[in-house]
């Protein structure tokens, strides 16, 4: 179809609409590339996983007009039937609320001899450009209707648009207010059930105040301009809007942010509060804030290949330590999206051969931990099938011909060091307490732990180095607090496998160094080297203290021990006070020093620290 033809198509579908009594309609928007969340725009509605009908049918001149909906795709797909040859259904979707809208998505007409026809599926929400969207089916049949829009008010749980404040179980203002020619202009958050509304005061008949909700942490807000505007009544100083939901778990999309605005009759202009995020509890708002930034079609953070093992791990021990299932689906999704191969450059600089498995050992091995982790969440065997078979690839790594034994950290065999066997102490140990009547892996576990301890890699301090030398003595590189925290961890983990004081011993001689000396902990803080001065972490840094943590809470667990509950609750109380922006962004910086990125990573890395402090 030429671009006149086509406008000229849309220009009478709006007259049409006009005529047919649907109230003064916006101009459509053009159309735009394919949305792709948990499938991609066009999928055939047979794959869909649910049909529900949530808003009612149509009737264009004897004709049956539907909107389908599969909450569990986020998709729809539009219907006629009771047709004749060369009736048209399509979908329309907007993400202003309707103001514009991609128009004539999936067109199809009834062929010959045919009934009926319908379109095929399209996204109802886009979480991977952070837009929520309405879609609704349209129809021709010698006349041009529309379904309603579907899902115009955002719910989460039992919580949805449009609530009055009056039922919220608490008001907090967790930024400040702002004033418009002599008006205040605040942002209220119903904290536990993450509902916001605005507030205007001090004015008079006319001032206006509305929310704005941004799904991009305030980067826009089309979906959410302008929500529930009321005008203060004649008479009055004040009024408020209704409540408005920050999560839309429906279109997969989490970490929303609001702010408050408001306008003085006799003026134009306006003034807002900052961007805010709820905080129902301090890990699930970090959880929440790292979850805006999933990469939904393709099942991961990027672009980091296994620091996404890490922040899937600290969300599925999120998920374990609270008791919510808000997330359980980024675990089958990132398993689904990633267990195939990728060439270089496409998840990692390395090549990923399937199974999670690259020429960097470490980088398997973490996946392996983040299946492992799955299996004890989820019970779906499939996971621990995958950490079986990628904890066998470490394994052929093992090399008691140099240095009498331990994992090489590459292919190419060019270092052994702490991470990687750490990692393949802890893996080994873990295997075998989950599968049962194994001796393969308690044997190698025993192995392995004999060679760690006498490898020189833990030195007098009671502090781990990052490896050995090609002569195999301890290089005295940095100590790193994963490391540190894979120890502590893997020996717990024996300790509970076997009843073996001396791995117990271990593990808590290498805890009390750790909180205790300069080189991981500073002013009571988890502080790396490269949070000092001006210094700053990399990529993979930015997640190493997240990493201790999640071992350190496993042995305060297994020990009782108050003295490492008190640290794990004051790491969390200073991310909290020090570290945390009003979206409930966390920074590399636990002590809140600058200067102090933040980013998915150290967000992740945070998560586990604050999940930590969170009593089972």
């Amino acid at each position: 179809m030429s671009v006149l033809r086509h406008r000229t198509w849309i220009g009478i579908l709006v007259l049409a609409l006009a005529l047919a009594g649907l109230a003064a309609l916006p101009t459509p928007a053009h159309a735009a590339p394919a949305v792709c969340a948990l499938a991609c725009d066009t999928l055939d509605p047979s794959k869909a996983r649910q049909e529900t009908f949530p808003v009612p049918d149509r009737n264009i001149n004897g004709r049956v007009l539907r909107l389908h909906v599969s909450d569990p795709d986020n998709m729809a797909w539009a219907s006629i039937d009771k047709g004749v040859r060369g009736d048209s259904v399509w979908l329309d979707r907007s993400w202003d609320r309707g103001a514009t809208w991609e128009p004539l998505l999936g067109r199809a007409s009834i062929p010959d001899t045919w009934t009926g026809t319908r379109t095929l599926m399209y996204n109802v929400s886009d979480p991977v450009g952070h837009r929520r969207g309405w879609i609704r089916a349209c129809g021709d049949a010698g006349a041009v209707t529309c379904t309603d829009w579907v899902y115009p008010r955002v719910c989460d749980g039992t919580s949805c648009d449009g609530a009055d404040p009056a039922t919220a179980s608490g008001d907090d203002t967790p930024v400040p207010s702002t004033s418009i020619f002599g008006r205040a202009v605040s942002l209220h958050v119903d904290q536990r059930s993450g509902m916001a509304w605005g507030v205007i005061e001090g004015g008079g008949a006319g001032d206006e105040i509305w929310l704005d909700r941004s799904w991009d942490a305030g980067a826009s807000w089309p979906e959410g301009s302008s929500l529930g505007r009321r005008g203060v009544a004649s008479g009055a100083s004040s009024t408020r809007t209704a409540m408005f939901a920050t999560r839309d778990p429906r279109g997969l999309l989490y970490g929303g942010a609001v702010r408050a605005c408001g306008r003085e009759a006799s003026h134009q202009e306006g003034s807002c509060t900052a961007w805010a995020r709820p905080a129902p509890t301090r890990a699930r708002a970090a959880a929440d804030a790292l979850l805006a930034s999933y990469q939904t079609n393709e099942g991961w953070w990027p672009s980091s290949w296994w620091n996404s093992a890490v922040a899937l791990t600290s969300v599925i021990d999120f998920a374990e330590r609270s008791g919510r299932h808000d997330y359980d689906w980024v675990i089958a999704r990132t398993f689904e999206q990633n267990r195939g191969v990728f060439p270089a450059g496409v998840r990692s600089s390395d090549a990923i051969e399937g199974h999670f498995i690259s020429r960097a050992i470490d980088d398997a091995a973490w996946w392996a931990v983040a299946w492992i982790a799955a299996y004890d969440y989820t019970g779906e065997r499939r996971y621990l099938d995958e950490a079986v078979t990628i904890t066998d690839y470490v394994h052929q790594f093992w090399d008691p011909g140099t240095c009498g034994g331990g994992v090489y950290w590459d292919r190419e065999r060019t270092y052994k060091n702490a991470v990687t066997n750490g990692l393949y102490l802890w893996l080994t140990t873990s295997l075998h307490q989950r599968l049962a009547g194994d001796t393969v892996w308690g044997g190698r576990a025993g192995t392995a732990a004999d060679w760690y301890l006498a490898s020189g890699m833990i030195n007098s301090a009671g502090l781990v180095n990052d490896g050995l030398t090609r002569g195999c003595a301890n290089n005295g590189q940095t100590v790193w607090s994963y490391n540190q925290g894979l120890a502590i961890g893997a020996f717990t983990q024996l300790w509970r496998s076997t009843g073996n004081g001396r791995y117990l011993d271990t593990a808590t001689r290498l805890a009390d160094a750790a909180v205790s000396s300069p080189a991981l902990t500073r002013d009571g803080i988890l502080t790396e080297s490269c949070d000092l001065a001006t210094n700053s972490c990399d990529d993979n840094q930015k997640q190493f203290k997240g990493i201790f943590m999640r071992h350190l809470a496993d042995l305060a667990d297994a020990t009782g021990s108050a003295s490492y509950r008190t640290y794990t609750e004051r790491q969390a109380d200073s991310i909290w006070a020090k570290d945390r922006d009003s979206l409930n962004r966390l920074g590399q910086r636990w002590s809140g020093t600058a200067p102090n990125p933040s980013d998915w990573r150290t967000q992740a890395s945070a998560l586990e620290a604050l999940t930590a402090a969170e009593h089972p």
